[in-house]
């Protein structure tokens, strides 16, 4: 590879986000579909690049970028609002993924030839929402608070779910036995663990703050230490994803922990200052954009085959989240722009593409085609996710909204899992036509 050529390529990147940052602002087409057939043209298009060039860096990379966003993610979820969307998060998160698991089951034996196992296995690869696509989206989209709380807590604790899962039922193939509480227990303890030792780290990291904030160059401590705490997590065999996410809603709500944890002095506390929170962005944004480009270079579709089994798998993971959506979400309580975009943004991601190469290499049956009809979803829900977005945040898709969603209220203004006194006042400017 030219070195030249690709710093100079890494600088335009970086021009062009920023230029679709723009666009996204202004007619709220969603950058990531050009970051994503960006890297879709630049890899299985001509091949100009692929994952190989980036070696083991490549992997590094992208879980690096979901740690920093969650953690980033973190640090925007106000305690209140994360009270009132936890239970609702937690029944959206348990319901898609049992009612994706019911429909590409099927669809894996009748439709693709797959064994029971294998299309089991797909299922739970396909069974969660990304955190690295839903966050950066749902902070730009015309959403409650709650709703936005809800979705991100959705996508953090479903790649876990997926993980466990999708791990355990390989192990249950491979060994010709399947042990449910064994799996279960795994989950609880991923959960609680991860999230009681990233609080921790929180508080601890607080701590340490003060004296921190006195030395030169140590913006970047923070990171560091969030990269720290989710390596050791992992390496205890739990969830590091959800110990960042933890880590970032403890350090975002210092405010509300009681100082007699801290003998009265809440002063001991320091939670970070304006320009790391800025810096963060910045970061955030970069790994964001690289993220997605990576990403699409990354996908291997065999060819229009692959596509249609992409669209119809994602086809039924969309038509089966309406009555999850209409399970999880209380008419009342949210408004119909809220339940149509919680239905459309279920976009696969990291933990499914992870995931489905492992199949393959376990030498189990029907491996490839596991990987292949994983990676057709990846790419065609976020594809479908950033488009239907699009249309959503236009008013175009008002009449969807009304055939679906029409129980809900759409004057409605209060929190989608939270009490009515929640609410904010009105409803935040939408794009496109008003409502008949």
């Amino acid at each position: 590879m030219n070195i030249a050529l690709a710093v100079l390529a890494v600088g335009l990147l970086v021009f062009l986000a920023h230029a679709l940052e723009d666009l996204f602002s202004r007619t709220r087409i969603p950058d990531v579909l050009f970051l994503l057939g960006l890297g879709l043209l630049l890899g299985p298009g001509l091949h100009v690049v692929g994952p190989e060039h980036l070696g083991a860096v490549g992997p590094v990379f992208t879980t690096l970028t979901l740690v920093i966003i969650l953690f980033e993610g973190g640090l925007g979820l106000n305690l209140d609002e994360l009270f009132h969307g936890l239970r609702g998060a937690l029944l959206l998160t348990i319901l898609n993924f049992i009612a994706s698991m019911v429909v590409v089951v099927p669809m894996g034996k009748l439709l693709f030839g797959l064994p029971w196992m294998s299309a089991a296995i797909l299922g739970a690869t396909l069974g969660g929402t990304s955190s690295a696509v839903v966050i950066p989206l749902v902070k730009k989209l015309s959403l409650g608070e709650n709703t936005r709380t809800a979705l991100s807590l959705e996508s953090a604790l479903s790649d876990v779910l997926v993980i466990v899962v999708a791990l355990g039922l390989m192990g249950a193939q491979q060994l010709g036995t399947l042990n449910l509480g064994a799996m279960a227990g795994s989950m609880v303890a991923s959960f609680l663990l991860a999230g009681a030792i990233g609080m921790v780290g929180g508080l601890a990291w607080s701590l340490a703050l003060g004296r921190i904030h006195g030395l030169q160059n140590s913006i970047f401590t923070t990171p560091a230490f969030v990269c720290v705490v989710f390596g050791t997590v992992e390496l205890l065999g739990y969830s590091g994803a959800i110990a960042a996410l933890a880590m970032g809603i403890v350090l975002g709500n210092l405010e509300r922990i009681p100082p007699r944890l801290f003998r009265g002095s809440a002063e001991a506390l320091a939670s970070l200052n304006a320009t790391e929170r800025e810096v963060f962005s910045e970061v955030v944004f970069l790994l964001k954009t690289f993220f997605f480009v990576y990403i699409g270079v990354s996908i291997r579709i065999g060819g229009w085959g692959d596509l249609a089994t992409g669209l119809l798998l994602i086809g039924g993971l969309m038509a089966v989240r309406i009555p999850v959506v209409h399970a999880a979400l209380r008419p009342g309580r949210t408004n119909g722009n809220d339940a149509l975009a919680s239905m459309v943004l279920i976009p696969k991601g990291l933990a499914a593409a992870a995931v489905a190469g492992v199949p393959l290499q376990m030498g189990l049956p029907a491996g490839a085609e596991v990987r292949d009809a994983a990676f057709a979803g990846v790419l065609i829900s976020i594809l479908a996710a950033s488009l239907l977005v699009f249309l959503l945040e236009r008013g175009w898709l008002a009449w969807l909204e009304r055939g679906l969603f029409h129980r809900f209220s759409r004057a409605a203004s209060v929190p989608a899992f939270g009490p009515p006194s929640a609410g904010k006042g009105p409803s935040p400017t939408r794009w496109g036509p008003p409502r008949s």
